[in-house]
């Protein structure tokens, strides 16, 4: 296998026509339906949070942040990771994700939340969400909602139904 020339760096403004090339090709038209897309779409994204992964001049992969509150304690919901599906398998979604959280953590959020398989996010240091403390605005499964708390105990304020932070 040979190695990439990948580059990982933040997100730009003219990248969004790229992104959402991307996003389309990686997971299709049913992502329109899925609860954590919805509650992405309804927040601003977090520019400044976002990384994308290019080989050449070639778009491979991205992930973004928005952010999200429940009652009163805001925090960021990373989503959506995407890789393109000619590149899957080679260490992109776990480059991004790693450089994400980085981003999240230097500019002081305290948690991050989303909607993942734990098997694969488990080793970024995300935990299943206790049951009951969070809920979404449709339908998820508990099990796949997880969380990492970047400040120590800031988690323990955090409970309740998970809202967009609108603009």
């Amino acid at each position: 296998m040979t190695t990439l020339s990948l580059v990982i760096r933040p997100e730009r403004p003219e990248d969004a026509p790229a992104i959402d090339r991307l996003q389309a090709r990686a997971f299709g038209p049913g992502r329109f339906a899925r609860t954590a897309y919805r509650l992405r779409e309804r927040a601003r994204e977090r520019r400044d949070l976002g990384i994308t992964a290019s080989v050449g001049n070639f778009l491979v992969g991205s992930v973004r942040m928005g952010p999200v509150r429940a009652g009163t304690m805001s925090f960021v919901m990373l989503g959506p990771l995407a890789v393109d599906p000619s590149f899957a398998g080679r260490g992109i979604g776990g480059t991004l994700t790693r450089a994400a959280i980085e981003a999240a953590r230097q500019a002081g959020e305290g948690l991050v939340i989303l909607v993942g398989d734990a098997s694969y996010y488990s080793r970024f240091g995300f935990t299943p969400v206790p049951p009951g403390r969070l809920t979404l605005p449709g339908p998820v499964d508990p099990a796949r909602l997880l969380w990492l708390e970047l400040a120590a105990g800031f988690h323990e304020g955090v409970s309740g139904l998970v809202e967009a932070v609108r603009p």
